[in-house]
């Protein structure tokens, strides 16, 4: 038996790696990682801000280009002597020779001056002594934490756009989940990194599933009104709830069409839940399922627009299934088990799920995040930390996923990478799900 163990390990190895790279491939994340070093900025005046704005710039930006996916980033302890603010102070053999051995250098200077900040941010390939400048960026703001940390977003994901492929980086993205750390579930914000989280609603109910639009102008969620589960729309800029219309029944888990024009939802009106779709306004509602059984948490092809993948119990357990936006073409995708919560990538090649493969009495596994290529129908587990893993959702870059998770005791909002790896837990208050990323 060991010996058969011994013949089989290097196969599973084989297989795994070759899983990794395809998912590696479809999210961006197979290219060769460009080593970048960057070094903390610099003073450029003398005010007693700079301290505080330069500690909140150096460690957002590191975080930043660290969470990306796509760098080598070089060990600080491996940087040259003297400080580097300026093109003048670029040492180019101490860069890109051993032991940095960088291949890009992120450098730059903060300075306060009355209530205003002036940031300078250069990119450089420091292997092209002739022509190095890559990037090279002014910014200016007021002298607050906020706004340094919003200026090293900017910089980030201009580094991030230029040595990333022209994939527009997620510094500056946001996320929405729901949150009861007020007593009550409501729908709140935080920035993509997990800073910045405060609540977006105070309606003292129950609100789930937030869904914000492409544009990012308003969030569509379902809450616990007088009349029972409805859908409501809140308007981020207003900061307020704006009119949208009550269609009866249990109505849930609404989502964005990626133009805009409309919203798929599940509701029983009808008696049964069935995915419905209506305009953005909420008119012309059109019934889109029509089968015995829960037909639940709707999720349109992002790239397409139209493909919906969804959750049905018309054969018992909950499994994922795909159909055209107008319903024709129904095939099932998950053959086994509960799965839940579907997803579907930026560029349509993935989704991902929520998936117990093994459910029932005495049945193990738990419930872990999977990845589904499409095309070849190859699934692979992302999740093997226990707990319950759901409501995975992806990044505008297709690089990274949020999740929810309870495998640190309490429910809470994880992110990691696309192919699973550099999990990071990013809420630690209360109880916090079903999270939801910004389109940009």
């Amino acid at each position: 038996m060991k010996r058969f163990f011994l013949l089989l390990l290097p196969l599973f190895l084989l297989t795994s790696g070759l899983a990794q790279d395809w998912i590696k491939t479809g999210t961006g994340l197979g290219v060769e990682k460009v080593r970048l070093a960057v070094p903390d900025f610099n003073a450029s005046t003398q005010d007693a801000k700079n301290a505080d704005l330069l500690k909140a710039f150096n460690e957002t930006l590191w975080n930043d280009l660290d969470n990306a996916g796509i760098f080598d980033m070089v060990s600080k302890s491996f940087y040259p002597l003297g400080q580097v603010g300026t093109p003048a102070d670029v040492k180019f053999e101490g860069w890109s020779a051993p032991p940095p051995n960088a291949a890009m250098l992120a450098f730059g200077n903060l300075g306060v001056s009355g209530n205003g900040m002036t940031v300078q941010g250069w990119l450089y390939d420091v292997k092209n002594v002739t022509s190095p400048q890559v990037l090279g960026k002014q910014y200016q703001d007021a002298a607050t934490t906020d706004a340094a940390r919003t200026t090293a977003h900017k910089f980030a994901d201009e580094i991030i756009f230029r040595l990333g492929g022209g994939i527009p980086g997620i510094a500056e993205s946001k996320i929405y989940f729901v949150s009861s750390r007020s007593g009550h579930k409501e729908i709140w914000a935080m920035d993509y990194d997990g800073a910045n989280q405060h609540a977006v609603t105070h309606l003292g109910s129950i609100s789930l599933s937030p869904r914000v639009s492409p544009d990012g102008s308003r969030i569509a969620f379902s809450s616990m009104t007088k009349s029972g589960w409805e859908i409501l729309m809140y308007s981020l800029d207003l900061d307020r709830l704006v009119s949208f219309p009550r269609f009866g029944g249990t109505n849930l888990s609404p989502a964005w069409s990626p133009d805009g024009t409309k919203i798929a939802f599940s509701s029983s009106r009808s008696g049964d839940p069935e995915i419905y779709a209506v305009d953005s306004s909420g008119a012309g509602l059109k019934r889109i399922t029509s089968f015995k059984g829960p037909d639940v948490s709707p999720a349109w092809n992002r790239k397409t627009g139209t493909q919906i993948a969804w959750v049905s119990g018309r054969t018992g357990l909950p499994q994922v299934y795909t159909m055209e936006a107008d319903g024709t073409n129904v095939q099932r995708l998950t053959d086994q088990g509960y799965a839940v919560s579907p997803a579907w990538s930026p560029n349509g090649q993935f989704l991902v799920v929520s998936w117990m493969r093994k459910y029932g009495p005495g049945a193990p596994g738990a419930q872990d995040i999977y990845i589904m290529d499409i095309a070849s129908k190859q699934w692979v587990q992302l999740t093997h930390d226990g707990g319950r893993n759901d409501f995975p959702y992806w990044s505008p870059d297709g690089r990274h996923i949020i999740f929810q998770s309870s495998r640190a005791g309490s429910l809470q909002i994880w992110t990691m990478l696309a192919d699973g790896t550099n999990q990071k837990q990013l809420t630690f208050a209360g109880a916090n799900s079903q999270p939801n990323w910004s389109w940009k």
